[in-house]
């Protein structure tokens, strides 16, 4: 019963929304608005295909799912196109990041068409849509211009996800349960993916620590995501609370809270680490020293605790943690040399859908897959690896310089945001396939396309 009631649920959730964002692009020619689809839906993703799958057993409803996101960003590219007086007097500026994205993503075409790796030409072509999406996400951004208003509702759909998801980790939290519990997640990962379920609560191994305490995932795909994607949340709240009134600052100050909360339920050590970084990194880049202070506070008083008051079990699993006598961190290093030795062995790599955590990639190639750098120079070698961190690179520095110049606070608020969370998923980048988080990442990859978009006018920054 509660699974018929999920499926009606989210089913009155994703038609409305798809309407709404398709009406919005093809018949009031705002082609940009797949950016609200993409907000609103991303973070129910898994949760949403798990719920299908448990109600009707049926894949075929839960492809129509997966590639309706995938479809709308390709018409958002095509209305673009058609909704152009003439396309071909439309001035394209390319910046350096534009280069850079462009042979990143035509460098990974080359390992689709060229007979490289032991997968098979369709798992490759899968595997290439899926970095081909987040490449059309920024192109969408480069091509946007949203007034203060549009901006501003974008920034609410971040503010309520985060918000709403420390909502449910609280729920979570009280009922001592996984929300995935009553989706259906390990149904649809055995059924669709045919991974066993794992763990002592029958999900998998990333919903426990070390010590098989809970970590909870709210309605993201795992743990590790809803990480992830609160760094979008903290961020968006810190810069808004920085540029608005304090007798206004209320929700923003909330949004943070939230954002900070759901990092602890989560348990992550990678994002919780990155958060402290992102914090470091953003108060002396912006000369926010209170900010510093703040976060130097923060790290100080979590060192205390876990000294003098955590339980054995998390003070064990901290410490194993740094010494890399946990499992899981032995883990990662093992991943690591893996793709290491195969980059030594094949420099121009071993070809697509053979490292990561994919669908498309079975555990029988894979090599490697727990550091999203390694991955692409396991599959398209030092060249690949390069060009996607040189794109990094160039998207925070990017970023960054938009943030200084422009005088237009909501393009300052996206560059601030796009900047920070780039920064900060640097270190989930080492540990995790971390581009599979799309919330986070077709967010950041439009805001960075957005900033470098608005950008083009270079002016003092009043923020």
């Amino acid at each position: 019963m509660l699974a018929y009631l999920l499926l009606i649920v989210f089913l009155l959730f994703f038609t409305t929304l798809v309407h709404v964002t398709a009406k919005s692009m093809i018949f009031e020619g705002r082609w940009q608005y797949v950016i609200f689809f993409i907000a609103a839906f991303l973070p129910f993703y898994i949760s949403s295909l798990s719920i299908i799958y448990q109600a009707t057993g049926q894949r075929e409803l839960v492809a129509v799912v997966q590639v309706t996101k995938d479809l709308l960003v390709i018409l958002g590219v095509i209305l673009f196109v058609i909704y152009q007086k003439s396309i071909f007097d439309y001035p394209f500026r390319l910046a350096v990041t534009d280069i850079v994205f462009l042979m990143f993503l035509a460098w990974a075409f080359f390992y689709v068409i060229l007979p490289i790796g032991e997968a098979s030409f369709g798992d490759k072509a899968v595997y290439y849509k899926n970095m081909l999406i987040p490449g059309l996400v920024y192109f969408i951004g480069r091509n946007t211009a949203f007034d203060d208003f549009e901006v501003k509702r974008l920034f609410k759909v971040i503010f309520f996800i985060a918000i709403a998801a420390f909502g449910f980790n609280i729920l979570e939290g009280l009922l001592d349960t996984h929300l995935q519990s009553f989706t259906g997640y390990a149904f649809f990962n055995h059924g669709i993916y045919d991974i066993e379920p794992a763990g002592n609560y029958g999900l998998s191994w990333t919903f426990e620590t070390q010590a098989t305490t809970k970590r909870f995932g709210s309605f993201f795909s795992d743990p590790l995501e809803l990480a992830s994607s609160m760094l979008l949340g903290f961020s968006a709240g810190l810069i808004w609370f920085l540029t608005s009134e304090k007798e206004r600052s209320l929700p923003y100050i909330l949004v943070m809270i939230c954002s900070v909360g759901s990092l602890f339920y989560s348990s992550s050590r990678a994002a919780f680490a990155a958060f402290f970084i992102m914090l470091f990194f953003l108060a002396i880049v912006f000369r926010l020293y209170r900010l510093l202070f703040v976060g130097f506070l923060l790290f100080l008083s979590f060192v205390v605790f876990i000294v003098f008051f955590a339980s054995d079990g998390l003070y064990y699993f901290v410490v194993d943690t740094l010494t890399f006598e946990n499992a899981s961190s032995a883990g990662h290093v093992v991943e690591w040399l893996m793709s290491v030795n195969s980059m030594l062995a094949n420099p121009m790599g071993i070809g697509l859908s053979m490292s990561g955590n994919l669908g498309t990639v079975t555990d029988e190639v894979r090599i490697g897959g727990e550091n999203q750098f390694l991955i692409f120079g396991v599959q398209l070698g030092f060249i690949g690896m390069i060009l996607y961190i040189l794109l990094w690179g160039l998207a925070i520095s990017g970023s960054l310089r938009i943030f200084r110049k422009t005088d237009n606070i909501m393009t300052a608020r996206i560059a601030f945001t796009a900047a920070s969370v780039k920064v900060g998923m640097l270190l989930p980048l080492f540990t995790a396939n971390a581009e599979l988080y799309i919330y986070v990442s077709w967010i950041s990859w439009w805001m960075v396309g957005y900033a470098i978009n608005q950008g083009a006018k270079p002016k003092i920054a009043h923020v």
